[in-house]
């Protein structure tokens, strides 16, 4: 990637990332950056913000729940 190139995606993370913090997403610049990159590849953004919701769901369903016994 050309440096110029570098430059823009880097400011585009960056303004997304900005944007991201403001509607208070809780998405860390490295999975936003994933997510971008699946978006980018075809994959459809309401989908993805599904599994997104449907993930954190279950790792705080998952927290919650007591630890079975042997």
């Amino acid at each position: 990637m050309d440096p110029e190139a570098a430059k823009t995606a880097r400011e585009s993370l960056d303004l997304a990332f900005h944007m991201s913090n403001l509607l208070n997403t809780g998405l860390d610049r490295h999975t936003l950056s994933v997510l971008i990159a699946l978006c980018d590849l075809g994959l459809n953004p309401e989908a993805l913000a599904a599994v997104v919701k449907e993930l954190r769901s279950e790792s705080v369903s998952s927290s919650s729940a007591p630890i079975p016994k042997p």
